[in-house]
């Protein structure tokens, strides 16, 4: 295939998956049966409960892109010292350039844009790092609630059980081996002719030591816990009758999914809403109110963040003269 069929067919993909995704919460929440639900559950939930709650995911949401500046901050001090003003302006104008873009690409440009010129590609490269530590504990947590789930409910043979099982610590384990062995990039990239060029910029890499791999991942494993309590929380408000158990598994499932899904920021709470749906029928009929938390989750973690990082897109130093804020 050339480059544009390879494109038109990603671009096709990206499509076809939105739209399916988007045909079914119409389906769902055009059903009369699922709304009288949806509204029963909604006038058994007190204003104060309602208000408390999205106080707290709001705040929870703020820890969260907090500790993410914290990362930026530490992870690009080995390329460019800068202040934490300076990380938080970033990673929030990454936010905003990120929900336009396939992938969150955008969330790259808008964050290194503020190092100087020569240190932007390195940036990128710092940047990944802290990238792949959410999604190690993203694919760890995920595949090993993929095998609790379809041994809990698909009820296959024990020998495909164990399979399935030994499948999912490999390829956790295989994760959690290569992060802390990420300067085999580096290597990988210099082996490579046609990417000898760009090898310098992946250097960086043999810089940071296990030492400082563990704290970046630990930071995290913060971010995740509390991405998870966010819905924990609004899933405890809504529909208390869940599971505590499965209900959390189904979350990292979730997040496993999303991390896999190529979608844009600014549509991706239908294909959240879609899989949520499907995932969270296993154990509510509630699924019009699973569709309601992931929106909400998406709109505090995603939407309102990037509004807030608009503002900082008139800070970018493009052409990295001596009037870059700090």
């Amino acid at each position: 295939m050339t480059k544009a069929q390879k494109k038109y067919l990603a671009i096709a993909i990206k499509l076809l998956v939105f739209g399916l995704a988007a045909v079914y919460i119409i389906v769902k929440t055009t059903d009369r049966r699922n709304l009288d639900k949806f509204e029963a559950l909604i006038h058994g939930l007190e204003h104060r409960s309602v208000v408390l709650t999205l106080t707290t995911i709001i705040l929870l949401m703020f820890v969260n892109w907090l500790l993410e500046v914290v990362k930026w901050q530490y992870l690009s001090r080995r390329i460019e010292k800068i202040s934490f003003w300076k990380a938080f302006q970033s990673v929030f104008c990454g936010l905003t350039w990120a929900i336009f873009t396939p992938n969150r690409l955008g969330e790259y440009g808008g964050r290194v844009l503020f190092l100087k010129p020569e240190n932007r590609a390195k940036g990128a490269v710092a940047m990944g790092v802290g990238l792949f530590a959410q999604l190690v504990l993203t694919s760890i947590a995920g595949s090993l609630s993929i095998a609790w789930f379809v041994c809990q409910f698909l009820d296959p043979p024990l020998s495909v059980q164990f399979g399935v099982w030994v499948l999912a610590v490999l390829y956790a384990a295989g994760f959690l081996v290569l992060y802390f062995n990420v300067s085999w990039v580096d290597m990988l990239v210099g082996k490579i002719r046609w990417l000898r060029k760009i090898e310098p910029f992946f250097a960086v890499l043999k810089d940071y030591t296990p030492k400082e791999l563990a704290v970046v991942l630990f930071n995290a494993f913060a971010r995740f816990v509390i991405f998870t309590s966010q819905y924990i929380i609004l899933m405890e408000a809504m529909l208390p009758e869940l599971p505590f158990l499965p209900m959390t598994l189904m979350i990292f499932i979730l997040f496993f999914v999303q991390s896999a899904l190529p979608t844009l920021d600014i549509f991706d709470f239908s294909v959240r809403s879609f899989v949520a749906s499907n995932l969270y029928s296993y154990i509510t009929t509630q699924e019009i109110a699973v569709m309601a938390i992931v929106s909400c989750i998406w709109f505090v973690n995603l939407i309102l963040p990037a509004i807030f990082g608009a503002v900082f897109v008139f800070k970018i130093n493009f052409f990295g003269d001596s009037k870059s804020s700090n």
